[in-house]
């Protein structure tokens, strides 16, 4: 996506320093890895000796950063579950010790599929946990390896059984398209295989060559963007045929159905992330963690030892940026326009408004971009969502 460069500057502040009283999400990053993914862009480490430390540091920003009500919890990496079950105890205690959980609360922990032990699955529900995020990537055990993955495609599967039989009813994998020489055929098994596993929520990506990543100095050539398209559409028309709910531009959720003896009536969106594309407050506990405000967004220090070492002098480092009206109104176009519901132009001021219904009057009469039929709501057509950077980038204040 395009957006601006913005100027910040370096915050030393004491730790009690809270956000707004009642914040929708609480996200705890966990950056250790056993081994780096070639693709992987995100802060994480290997640094396994500091697993302990980081944990209690970790708890000590929780609780020196309660805020109110919390609806929905993400342990997120990096790899959460290379923590010892102990350690997770540790920071779900802290959590519901400092916080006011709901009771409805969504809370989310990512897994690498090699790591769902059957203690680890039976564990999770006694942590609160009610949804679990698992890597997948995809069911080819050679692109398995490309990637640095550590687990089979067959470990999906088996972490998959082990969760449904400790009660996890809401299960989400990642899936990756794009690879080197990957073809059509392929693609297609690689859906029909995530398909067969039955699960609630599907997130899938592009394979991203990022600057900085061992992907990159392999000097890999992205794939052909025609092919690219015909593989995103190939998954929109399989996942929509199987009662998936397109909500976001990388995510679908079951639909919402007449109960059934197998699984509950209700919406499979994400809802931790969907506060991220509404606007929603958050808190980002641990290493560079982000958080909003609607006034600001922090983000912590990305160097674990530092992180580390001002949490325990009283001390946490982070960048800050204060938003003014226009960056916020910058803000909404990146990410509400990702959801299937778009940007609701009511909570626009009148400037703004009219500043982005004028831009998007030739997406409109061109078929990008939609209005309801009460004019409320501008989202991207189906044909928008392949040029969805562009049209992003043309809406928003320069």
């Amino acid at each position: 996506m395009h957006s601006k460069i913005r100027p910040f500057y370096l915050v030393f502040c004491s730790l009690n320093r809270n956000f707004a009283q009642k914040m929708a999400g609480l996200y705890i990053h966990i950056p250790f890895c056993k081994s780096r993914c070639i693709y992987c862009g995100f802060y994480s480490t290997t640094a396994f000796e500091l697993h302990q430390q980081y944990t209690d540091a970790l708890c000590r920003e929780i609780a020196d950063r309660a805020s109110g009500s919390i609806g929905t919890i993400y342990l997120g990496g990096g790899t959460p579950s290379q923590l010892t079950l102990p350690q997770l105890h540790q920071i779900f205690d802290t959590i519901y010790k400092y916080n006011k959980v709901e009771k409805d609360a969504e809370v989310t922990i990512e897994v690498n599929p090699d790591d769902v032990t059957e203690e680890l699955a039976a564990a999770l529900p006694a942590l609160s946990v009610n949804r679990v995020s698992m890597g997948a990537q995809t069911f080819d055990d050679e692109r398995l390896a490309f990637l640095h993955r550590r687990h089979t495609s067959r470990q999906v599967g088996e972490a998959i059984d082990r969760l449904r039989k400790a009660g996890i009813s809401n299960i989400s994998i990642d899936l990756m398209y794009g690879f080197p020489e990957e073809t059509l055929a392929s693609w297609q098994q690689d859906i029909s295989t995530a398909l067969s596993l039955d699960v609630e929520h599907l997130s899938a990506y592009c394979l991203m060559i990022e600057e900085g990543t061992p992907l990159y100095r392999m000097q890999i050539s992205p794939i052909d963007e025609e092919l690219e398209r015909t593989m995103y559409e190939l998954l929109m028309d399989r996942l929509e045929a199987a009662g998936y709910e397109h909500y976001e531009i990388s995510n679908w959720g079951l639909s919402p159905r007449p109960l059934q003896r197998e699984r509950e009536s209700r919406s499979y969106r994400s809802r931790h992330n969907s506060s991220y594309w509404n606007g929603t407050p958050y808190i980002g506990i641990g290493a560079a963690a982000h958080s909003y405000d609607i006034q600001s967004r922090s983000w912590n220090v990305s160097d674990l030892r530092r992180y580390i070492e001002g949490i325990n002098h009283g001390k946490r480092l982070f960048e800050e940026e204060i938003l003014d009206e226009d960056t916020r109104y910058n803000d909404c176009v990146t990410v509400a326009l990702r959801t299937c519901e778009g940007i609701n132009l009511k909570n626009l001021s009148a400037r703004h408004r009219q500043y982005c219904l004028e831009n998007a009057q030739h997406f409109i009469d061109d078929g990008l971009l939609k209005l309801s039929h009460d004019n409320h709501q501008l989202s991207l057509t189906r044909r928008g969502l392949f040029i969805s950077d562009m049209i992003m980038s043309d809406l928003m204040l320069v």
